[in-house]
């Protein structure tokens, strides 16, 4: 999203100062009109010098892709890219139906094997194919069962690998449940809200003109910890106020942030 990016003015004023408090003062300047709550571990606005972009949450920089991914959960070899906010949910399918396929070619061997085993067959290639192809489905079938399991409870605690690893950091410091909102909206929030499309694989339905895949544009992401509404902007009203704008410009920011939200992200 172009508002990430900063403008020729900001990017030009970051890259004149040398003194890093002042380049962290810049970009927490520009970040409050912007829909961010994580923070780097310094406490400092989240920042890539590749890409030039302040990180939305949950947005992570691919040294492999050369990218910054939104909400990254981990860059896998298997498929070659990397996994994330675009395509988790066809990730997920993919580990799914490769367990199906698994176990569909262990369940139709496993007679051949019994044959050649009990029936006492005569040897030959076929014998060696047969029990090779068990062992393979069955031991591929366990790993991507580990894998789907762990990628599940990821899913229903909202975290990605990454931050399953490291806690995203707050204003008000780390927390490995900031973006758990429960069970039910965790799996929309991955799958979409229409059940009936969960395991289609799928961006859009045929003859249907309407998406399933996950919800928002991977910008902006619930918080857990609401106080003073439902939204989290207003319960930092105060601390953009402390910060040094006035209760106008404070007012200005919310309804920018507000406005966002409502128009990107629902």
């Amino acid at each position: 999203c172009y508002i990430f990016h900063l403008s020729y003015s900001d990017k030009e004023r970051y890259e004149m100062e040398e003194r890093p408090d002042a380049q962290k003062q810049i970009l927490t300047e520009i970040a409050k009109k912007l829909p961010i709550f994580t923070r780097a571990q310094s406490g400092a606005v989240r920042f890539c010098d590749r890409c030039q972009v302040i990180k939305p949450d949950r947005c992570h920089h691919c040294s492999v892709c050369e990218t910054c991914v939104l909400k990254m959960d981990h860059h896998c070899p298997w498929v070659n890219n990397c996994v994330g906010f675009s395509n988790y949910k066809f990730f997920l399918l993919f580990l799914s139906y490769s367990m199906i396929y698994c176990v569909f070619i262990a369940s139709t061997v496993f007679q051949y094997f019994l044959k050649f085993w009990v029936v006492n067959l005569p040897n030959g290639p076929a014998k060696f194919h047969v029990l090779f192809l068990l062992f393979v489905a069955l031991m591929f079938f366990v790993s991507l069962m580990f894998l789907f399991g762990y990628h599940c409870w990821l899913v229903a605690k909202n975290r990605s690998t990454l931050e399953a690893f490291s806690a995203p950091v707050f204003q008000n410091g780390p927390d490995r449940n900031g973006f758990n909102v429960g069970l039910s909206r965790n799996l929309r929030q991955v799958f979409g809200e229409d059940k009936k499309l969960w395991f289609i694989p799928c961006e859009y339905f045929p003859c249907v003109v309407f998406v399933c895949y996950s919800q928002g544009d991977g910008h902006y992401f619930p918080l857990r910890t609401l106080r003073e509404s439902e939204n989290p902007l207003l319960a930092n009203e105060g601390k953009w106020m402390e910060d040094g704008g006035s209760d106008e410009e404070s007012a200005g920011e919310i309804a920018f942030k507000l406005k966002y939200i409502f128009k990107y992200c629902n």
